[in-house]
């Protein structure tokens, strides 16, 4: 979807200052929106795709002024509220409703440290034929869709070349709505800095972006 998440490539928004010695979290209560993510996605349950659908539908003011894993915990919300998994009121109160039954633990704690450092592949073995090899010169569908999508704005309508191909994977504009997996084959697409950017940037600078089989066109 066209949203303010979607920030590659735009331009007035300054410099990318990298912090240096970056910490892996800032603040205690990032560690415990992080551990959330594997005990709240078994009991919901709900896909990555889902959760980066739930972050995209943040209001544009409210995403710009807030942090990464602030960020990450109003998806975690928004998912929580969909699925079920507990009210309105639960929410605001920070505390289960009287008289609901306590909930049974989906996954032991000490497996969370095996699932959060080996993460799941959205790789499907299945045989599906692609449509592009190694070479092909490709267009991205210059599309504006209202639902999830992992096709940046900054390559549509842009010329590209197939790189690899990574083989057959989820399908996220599929996935993030409940709609299946749609496997089809994904590819590493090499884009020249010039092509995305115009003439004022280097010549010798490039992009690869991971595109699906619904993404492009042959060129």
């Amino acid at each position: 979807m066209n949203g303010i998440h979607d920030l590659g490539g735009m331009h007035g928004f300054g410099p990318v200052d990298a912090e240096a010695d970056e910490p892996v979290f800032h603040h205690d209560w990032e560690k415990r929106v992080f551990a959330l993510l594997v005990p709240l996605s078994a009991a919901a349950p709900f896909c990555v795709d889902e959760f980066r659908h739930a972050i995209e539908r943040m209001v544009p003011a409210s995403y710009l002024q807030t942090t990464y894993f602030e960020h990450w915990l109003h998806g975690f919300e928004m998912l929580a509220l969909e699925k079920g998994v507990v009210t309105t009121e639960e929410l605001r109160n920070g505390h289960a409703a009287a008289g609901s039954k306590p909930g049974t633990p989906s996954v032991l704690a000490s497996a969370v440290e095996k699932i959060t450092t080996t993460g799941r592949s959205a790789r499907v073995d299945a045989e599906v034929k692609a449509k592009f090899k190694e070479g092909d010169m490709v267009v991205v569908k210059n599309i504006n869709p209202p639902t999830h999508t992992r096709m940046p704005r900054y390559v549509r309508d842009k010329l590209g070349c197939i790189d690899r191909d990574h083989g057959v994977f989820v399908l996220p504009d599929s996935a993030a709505h409940g709609k299946g997996d749609k496997p089809q084959h994904c590819y590493s697409v090499y884009f020249s800095a010039q092509e995305l950017w115009g003439t004022k940037v280097s010549r010798n600078d490039s992009v690869y972006v991971d595109m699906w089989d619904d993404y492009l066109v042959p060129a």
